[in-house]
């Protein structure tokens, strides 16, 4: 059986399916599977199972970049062709059953999974490696719990101001987690590193892993800790799908869309129309919560 799967350019939309894609894994055990997605996310799906064929591509103007996937894709008689992003080439491949996306009220794992018509939505998952579990334990060894902040997103409307994320993890690391070692995490780039920067200045002793990791070494990593704080953001969505108890906040920001899904989660929801609304108390108590087994 051969199963394309056309996901999203979005880090955090593209962790989000990986539910769905599980689904089909466990009901499809002797399928094989090509996977269509951004270039940013392309680590998300690098040790799926059953992976023949990743094919990433970036965005272009009017819709450029379909073309080139259409061309890669057309020559296979698929199976099955998932397709989150309701694209025209879902249309134009020769398959035996098409399942597209179309926008529905709800968590986006219950629209996406709602192309397959099942229920409940499965959770995303984290797929890693040895080699990403290895270097998690090298980098953050057993010992002390370690809180992980993500104290970065992709437009200022989402991000915190750091001084709440230090005293949050102070307040953390000296009333709930006696002894506990902070994480900071990042992706690459400038701007991340910007926005992780006050935060690591006023947390010296902090593990730095901005700009450090490959998406399946960070959800490895993010699946050693004992919580995760962080932004509205594809980092999020990685450490509730590895596993970590996993703390959102969320501005402007959809949360009834975009909270974090997984088996431990929560999101603390501004009280006005900005970050500033989240008070450090209100993200303690929504965290407290996080740490009961």
């Amino acid at each position: 059986m051969r199963i394309l799967f056309v996901t999203s350019n979005r880090i955090g939309d593209a962790v989000l399916s990986t539910g769905l894609l599980d689904h089909l894994l466990r009901t499809h055990p002797d399928a094989r599977f090509t996977v269509a997605c951004g270039a940013v996310s392309e680590g998300v799906f690098l040790r799926m199972p059953h992976l023949e064929r990743l094919i990433s591509f970036d965005k272009r103007p009017r819709g450029m970049h379909w073309p080139p996937l259409w061309a890669a894709t057309v020559g296979t008689m698929w199976d099955l062709v998932v397709d989150i992003r309701a694209s025209a080439i879902s249309w134009l491949l020769p398959t035996r059953r098409r399942a597209i996306m179309r926008k529905r009220p709800g968590h986006k794992i219950a629209q996406l999974a709602a192309i397959l018509g099942i229920a409940p939505p499965p959770l995303p998952v984290a797929w890693t490696g040895p080699e990403d579990r290895a270097l998690a334990a090298k980098l953050l060894p057993d010992g002390p719990p370690i809180i992980a902040i993500g104290p970065t997103a992709n437009w200022t409307g989402k991000v915190w101001a750091p001084e709440r994320f230090v005293a949050l993890a102070q307040r953390l690391a000296a009333q709930d987690l006696p002894g506990a070692r902070v994480a900071v995490f990042a992706g690459p780039g400038a701007q991340e590193a910007t926005l992780a920067a006050p935060v690591l200045a006023a947390l010296p002793d902090a593990i730095d892993l901005t700009g450090r990791l490959a998406l399946p070494e960070a959800a490895a990593c993010l699946a050693r800790c004992a919580v995760f704080i962080g932004n509205d953001s594809g980092l999020m969505h990685l450490a509730a799908a590895a596993g970590c108890p996993t703390l959102g906040l969320f501005g402007a920001s959809n949360a009834a869309e975009y909270s974090p899904a997984g088996r431990r989660t929560a999101a603390v929801l501004t009280t006005g129309d900005a970050m500033a609304g989240i008070s450090v108390d209100a993200a303690h108590a929504m965290a407290k919560g996080l740490l009961i087994p």
